[in-house]
């Protein structure tokens, strides 16, 4: 039944243009829809959390690290429903399994409760629905997957850019625990019709190919999908030295994410000013990640993925010298363009040097390590925040982290078995 009504939307929109490009706005807005799992939202109700349940944020982070740690787990296997059963027919569960893990959460009353809501909802949201996102717009692209990628991840700053302001104010106006009901009810009205109508997994399931080109040899149909299955790909440098970028990256972030109010607060800003640095940052990355992505088409891999790193390095340094509202606002645009660049290179070189046909696996897999770095990245600005009072020493330790990947991100090389594919 829903593949019928899925066709039957295609062939009232099918016409001068790649449908291609449909599934790719359904995929930015059910990426801006991950918001519900992202540590730019959750980390507003650190707070709240902290006072109502008198919890302090250590243990608070320690839940949340631990719980999506776990959940990271589950996502190999998630990898491999997507290669089995496609990315289209998982995606309507998982928008049901995120409201359900938004209004499951606003019940929390112990420790227990708040690491076992983290982890369902860090594993829909940003682990499997992400992930989901990446690989059906990597389906439907090739040549300009870069570009794709870079505008379906726009929703993830446009989330950032949204989310935070909006949580705060429903805290200030419902509570916590009734913010996090409406946003379970959100979630399945912005996402589920369009998810149900428009989405199918790969352009082969209609006749099409990746970036709507015709097959010269025939003139027409789809060609061949090639890649490398994941026990193939766990036998080249590039899997581990994309992975240890990625790690870090993901880490990183993360923990800017959470701890971002409290370092800026701490820094002399309100809390309504720190608050509202997301959406600089938001902003910032929507304008940056179109760009990124036509450069990841034009120039080499391995100089793209350590300039980047070199770009998460100087994040994690400029907010150590935030003073007051101005040097804030460069340290949230540095900081945009870094989620920019973050979001769009988890997607893109995973297809670019192990093909689609075996993507989820592969994804699953590296997703997995990317959900254990962003498991660890509260902990350490947590820990300093509760025992020394000070952020600034441990973000400048911790720049130290992909500065060094990205000398071994200079060694990044194609694999011998996709050269020429």
């Amino acid at each position: 039944m829903l593949n019928q009504l899925r066709r039957s939307a295609y062939e009232k929109l099918q016409g001068n243009f790649f449908y291609g490009w449909v599934i790719l706005v359904v995929a930015m807005l059910a990426m801006f829809g991950t918001g519900p799992g992202q540590s730019h939202l959750i980390g507003i109700f650190f707070d709240s959390l902290s006072e109502d349940l008198e919890l302090p944020r250590t243990s608070i982070a320690a839940a949340y690290g631990s719980a999506t740690l776990v959940a990271a787990f589950l996502l190999p296997q998630v990898g491999k429903l997507i290669d089995r059963f496609g990315a289209a027919s998982l995606m309507w569960v998982l928008v049901v399994c995120l409201g359900l893990a938004a209004m499951f959460f606003s019940m929390a009353f112990n420790w227990v409760f708040i690491a076992i809501g983290f982890g369902f909802l860090r594993f829909v949201g940003q682990g499997s629905m992400m992930m989901t996102c990446a690989n059906l717009v990597s389906q439907w692209f090739d040549k300009k997957r870069g570009m794709a990628l870079g505008l379906m991840s726009l929703g993830f700053p446009i989330s950032m850019a949204i989310h935070p302001p909006l949580a705060q104010w429903m805290i200030n106006q419902v509570g916590w625990r009734e913010s996090w009901i409406w946003l379970g009810v959100a979630t399945w009205a912005l996402l589920l019709p369009p998810v149900v109508i428009f989405l199918f997994s790969k352009p082969e399931e209609l006749g099409l190919n990746p970036d709507g080109e015709v097959n010269e040899d025939t003139g027409s149909g789809p060609l061949e999908i090639t890649g490398m299955t994941l026990s193939e790909a766990l036998r080249t440098p590039a899997f581990y030295i994309l992975c240890c970028g990625l790690f870090s990256f993901s880490m990183l972030v993360t923990s800017l994410h959470v701890e971002n109010k409290g370092i800026l607060t701490r820094h002399g800003l309100d809390p309504q000013t720190a608050t509202l640095m997301f959406t600089v940052s938001g902003i910032m990355a929507a304008l940056s990640m179109p760009i990124i992505g036509r450069m990841l088409d034009r120039f080499r891999s391995n100089w793209m993925f350590a300039g980047g790193l070199l770009v998460m390095s100087t994040s994690l340094i400029s907010v150590t010298f935030v003073e007051g509202v101005y040097s804030a606002m460069l340290y949230a645009t540095v900081f945009g363009i870094n989620n920019g660049i973050t979001m769009t290179y988890f997607s893109f070189f995973w297809p670019r040097f192990f093909g689609r046909k075996h993507l989820g696996s592969i994804q699953g897999t590296s997703q997995m390590i990317m959900v254990v770095g962003a498991s660890i990245g509260p902990l350490p600005l947590a820990i300093a925040a509760d025992y020394t009072g000070d952020y600034d020493l441990t973000l400048r330790f911790l720049a130290l982290l992909p500065a060094t990947f990205s000398i071994a991100a200079l060694f990044l090389r194609q694999p011998s078995q996709m050269e020429g594919s």
